[in-house]
């Protein structure tokens, strides 16, 4: 598998991402760790998993889990040095910790946490997995309002947190670190303290991307390429919409899409256009509509890595088969078409 480099570090990082949010709710410890050695088999070498997970939905009782089935295949395979591995630590408002934001003091205590859970010394790739001011992601673009922030407050927090980062950093314990569901103005300050001298340089943004959610093809574009911050795009088949295997009245229990609805995300009429005009042009071009959405994302021109997640080794298989698929110029038409003809479907 084809590897490119997160950020401005020296990470060689696979082409596609191993997502693990199902990992000890959908899947068993056996069968996550059946996904791992299999992405590996296949040249995958970069993993993302997050404290709050698995999800679908979030318990309390569950928060870590999927770190900790990580770490039993750490301590069992003795392959850590194997996989570039990510986590996340959950923001203001969230299950986990009683929903405390995001400061340095929690930074730090979750960090620890989260090395005793993985069974390891460092953590690759440590992200904010939502602003502490809230984010107009999953689907709350429609009544985002960020009139009431406070500015001020919201630097001073950032310089607390990079601080902290710069210790831990240093302390061996993390080697980089990134963001998720952030803004173009939250990167940019982010951006902007680290080169002052504040802390380190954030190097990758883990935000909802697929051929139905390209909020990011504006300003994050932009910012991505000039600044070589690496998208880490989630959800690339839409929550399963652009797998095929959804109709507009069905919705299964546990899946993603049932947990974006759960978050007030919901699926308007309107998507299943845009769906159906989605897996036309792969049905034309004889293309699994699956493999054809996570291989259009491999052809941004700003750094991007899809990540990529399954309930079954069959599903990873297909997911997996994306990397080595070049779309042809014919196909790459059709879906600029598409989504000029539905630009913004849910």
């Amino acid at each position: 598998m084809k590897k490119t480099t997160l950020g401005q570090t020296d990470l060689a990082i696979s082409a596609l991402c191993l997502g693990t949010m199902t990992w000890g709710s959908q899947n068993t410890e056996a069968e996550a760790h059946a996904q791992i050695d299999r992405a590996a088999e296949q040249g995958v070498n970069f993993l993302d998993t997050a404290e709050m997970y698995p999800v679908n939905p979030v318990r309390v009782e569950t928060i870590g889990r999927t770190e900790e089935i990580i770490g039993n295949w750490n301590a069992k395979s003795g392959r850590r040095g194997d996989w570039i591995i990510a986590s996340k630590i959950a923001g203001e408002g969230g299950s986990a910790r009683g929903g405390e934001e995001i400061t340095g003091a929690t930074l730090r205590k979750t960090v620890e946490a989260a090395l005793k859970r993985l069974k390891t010394d460092y953590i690759d790739l440590y992200q904010f997995h939502w602003p502490n001011r809230g984010s107009y992601h999953f689907r709350q673009c429609w009544k985002f309002d960020p009139s009431k922030q406070d500015r001020a407050a919201i630097l001073a927090n950032m310089e607390d947190c990079l601080a902290t980062l710069a210790a831990i950093k240093a302390e061996g314990k993390i080697r980089h670190w990134g963001l998720s569901n952030e803004s173009a103005w939250g990167m940019a300050n982010w951006l902007s303290l680290a080169e002052a001298g504040l802390g380190p340089r954030p190097q990758s943004i883990q935000n909802e991307y697929s051929l139905l959610c390209r909020a990011y093809d504006t300003d994050l574009a932009e910012l991505g390429h000039n600044e070589k911050v690496t998208l880490l795009g989630f959800s690339p088949l839409a929550a399963g919409l652009l797998t095929g295997k959804y109709a507009g009245d069905v919705i299964p229990e546990g899946s993603r899409r049932s947990h974006n609805e759960t978050l007030g995300g919901r699926i308007t009429p309107r998507v299943w256009e845009a769906v159906s005009a989605y897996l036309g042009i792969a049905s034309r071009a004889g293309l699994d509509p699956a493999q054809m959405a996570i291989a259009w994302m491999l052809t941004r021109p700003f750094p991007t890595v899809p990540i990529i997640g399954a309930t079954s080794t069959e599903q990873l298989d297909t997911a997996l088969g994306a990397a080595d698929l070049k779309l042809g110029d014919d196909v790459l038409a059709e879906i600029a078409a598409a989504h000029k003809a539905h630009p913004m479907p849910y």
